[in-house]
């Protein structure tokens, strides 16, 4: 499955107005990137869908040095999860 990437997200489908599955991001200050929620169809749960957006998220923030703070609870709970995201997660 291709995840395409627009403006403020990541996204899987051929309609970006509805797409089956996305990750929205923004930029709350330099370097800052927020995740704003996840989303994935019932069609496409049970496939590691949000875990893939994620992975594309956090290879983008560590591509352009940014830190991330997630407000979504998937992404709350994932980057808190071991040790693998702490170069990402913003801390105060």
């Amino acid at each position: 499955m291709e995840i395409k990437e627009d403006i403020g997200r990541f996204y899987i489908g051929e309609d970006k107005k509805a797409p089956l599955a996305e990750i929205v991001f923004s930029y709350t200050g330099e370097g800052i990137m927020t995740i704003e929620r996840t989303y994935v169809s019932e069609k496409l749960r049970g496939h590691s869908i949000a875990a893939q957006l994620l992975e594309k998220t956090v290879s983008k923030a560590r591509a352009e040095g940014s830190k991330i703070i997630p407000e979504c609870s998937y992404a709350e709970k994932m980057l808190n999860r071991g040790e693998q995201y702490r170069d990402v997660l913003y801390t105060k």
